[in-house]
């Protein structure tokens, strides 16, 4: 793979982005916005946490978008029996009595953990590891993770009975809090035509591992103006009720705002909105594009701000628009 010039590679990872859209657009109808994020977060070389009702298509959505960048697969059925062993793999003796390492289903490029908090808090810190330094460390030996790795995770927001809510410190490890909604009528007549008739789709693979990490590389590439920068910076410190210049929305509604990972987050993926527009640089509004996804589950409300009806959103966008 080689490019004259990186605004080379850029002009061609857009015409990618728009395949792959086209062949994800057989399988999966409507959820633009859910597909445009998840494919940020992977050229940004970060995690998803999908929310929504069961049935919305979260599993068939991830399987879909694995076949078209040609990437390895795994789904992990998060229950609250399941061990760490279970993810991360485990070493057994062998017939000459050595031990010898079995890989988990965590060797994968793509992992769906499903329901991920149906789990207990100690199977689920087995991701923590693998989610930020793309390894595993067992039996005193560390192994590497094939690259690209992806988690996307996925929780049911209505059913809280017997699940365990995810650590802090563990969602600020995914990119993106996407929520999936019910499709439109329309999108609802098409799902119901496409899935009661004896149809096949076939796929076409559009990329390769070895190209995401290539543009991966290259969104790091991209300039990104001074004020772009301290727009990012300011919106995620906006979100901190400790900080001295915090506004009285912050004060009266926040308990807990975003930390540094947000800004890094909001720069990235800022990055990799503008590019996979056809832009070579990043604006303002492309950071207030990802902002909400990045921000969501990194803010706390207080009580008050649910007894009088704020919801993270309505904080958010007064954020994004009074800096």
């Amino acid at each position: 793979m080689s490019y004259s010039s990186d605004k080379e590679a850029v002009d061609d990872l857009v015409k990618k982005y728009q395949e792959l859209n086209k062949e994800i657009a057989k399988v999966i109808v409507g959820q633009e916005e859910v597909v445009k994020n998840l494919l940020i977060s992977i050229f940004s070389n970060g995690h998803c946490l999908l929310v929504g009702v069961p049935g919305l298509a979260k599993t068939l959505l991830v399987n879909t978008i694995a076949q078209v960048l040609g990437l390895s697969f795994n789904r992990i059925q998060f229950t609250p029996d399941l061990m760490p062993s279970d993810i991360i793999g485990s070493e057994i003796l062998d017939e000459n009595r050595n031990f010898k390492f079995i890989p988990g289903p965590l060797f994968s490029n793509l992992i769906l953990a499903d329901e991920i908090n149906r789990t207990p808090p100690k199977t689920q810190s087995a991701l923590l590891e693998s989610m930020q330094e793309k390894m595993v460390t067992t039996g005193g030996k560390t192994y590497e993770l094939p690259k690209p790795f992806f988690v996307l995770a996925t929780q049911n927001p209505i059913e809280q009975e017997g699940t365990y809510p995810l650590p802090e410190a563990q969602l600020d490890r995914f990119m993106f809090n996407i929520w999936l909604d019910y499709p439109t009528f329309e999108e609802e007549v098409n799902i119901v035509k496409n899935t009661t008739a004896n149809l096949s789709v076939d796929l076409n693979k559009i990329m390769s591992g070895e190209e995401i990490l290539y543009f991966q590389s290259l969104i790091r590439k991209v300039p990104v103006p001074d004020n772009v920068m301290q727009y990012a910076v300011k919106l995620a410190a906006s979100t901190r009720p400790s900080n001295s210049n915090a506004k009285e929305l912050v004060k009266n509604y926040l308990s807990w705002g975003a930390g540094p990972r947000a800004s890094q987050y909001l720069v990235i993926g800022a990055k990799c909105h503008a590019v996979l527009n056809g832009k070579y640089s990043p604006d303002i509004e492309d950071v207030k594009a990802v902002a909400e996804p990045i921000l969501r589950h990194r803010i706390v409300r207080n009580y008050k701000a649910e007894a009088e009806g704020y919801s993270i959103e309505n904080i958010i966008e007064e954020l994004k628009e009074s800096i």
